[in-house]
C-alpha cells in the first residue's frame, strides 16, 4: 500500500521532489495537529475563566482566560506542536523555492475543514466546500509546476 501512495506521489510531485514534498507534509500536519490542540484547549480555557471573554474585551476577564489558557495542556501542546512544525519549516526553506512550499501550507486548510466538522461538530457549508475544492485544484496544480 505505501509503494502505491509513493508511486502516485512521485508521479504528481515528481520523483526528485518527494522527500521535500513530505517534509512539507509533514510540517503542515503538525500544524493541523496544533491548531486543533490549540482550539479544543481554548474551549476548555474558556468554560473555566469568565465566559465573558467571547462577548467583550474587558482586560480582567481576559487576563483570567489568558491565565486559564496558559496553563492548559492542549493550548501547551499546541504550542510545542507549532514549534516543531517551525522548526521543520525552516529545513524546509533551506531546500526548496518559497514560491512552492509556501502554498502548499493550504494543504492544512483542507484538512482543518475536515477535522472541524468532525472533531468540534462546527458547520461545515456548501461555500466552504467548494473553497476547499478549489484549493484542492490550485495545489493540484502547483504540484504540478
Amino acid at each position: 500500500m505505501n509503494s502505491v501512495l509513493g508511486g502516485i506521489l512521485s508521479v504528481v510531485v515528481g520523483a526528485g521532489k518527494m522527500k521535500n514534498f513530505l517534509l512539507i507534509v509533514f510540517s503542515v500536519v503538525l500544524g493541523v495537529g496544533g491548531q486543533l490542540a490549540l482550539k479544543y484547549g481554548v474551549g476548555m480555557a474558556s468554560s473555566q475563566s469568565s465566559s465573558r471573554i467571547v462577548q467583550s474585551l474587558d482586560p480582567k476577564s481576559m487576563i483570567s482566560f489568558f491565565q486559564s489558557a496558559a496553563s492548559n495542556k492542549f493550548v501547551i501542546l499546541g504550542f510545542a506542536l507549532y514549534l516543531i512544525s517551525a522548526l521543520s519549516w525552516l529545513i524546509i526553506l533551506s531546500r526548496v523555492d518559497l514560491s512552492f512550499a509556501y502554498p502548499l501550507i493550504s494543504i492544512g486548510y483542507i484538512i482543518i475543514v475536515v477535522l472541524s466538522r468532525l472533531i468540534f461538530n462546527e458547520p461545515v457549508t456548501s461555500y466552504r466546500i467548494a473553497g476547499t475544492v478549489l484549493v484542492c485544484a490550485g495545489v493540484f496544480l502547483l504540484l504540478r509546476s
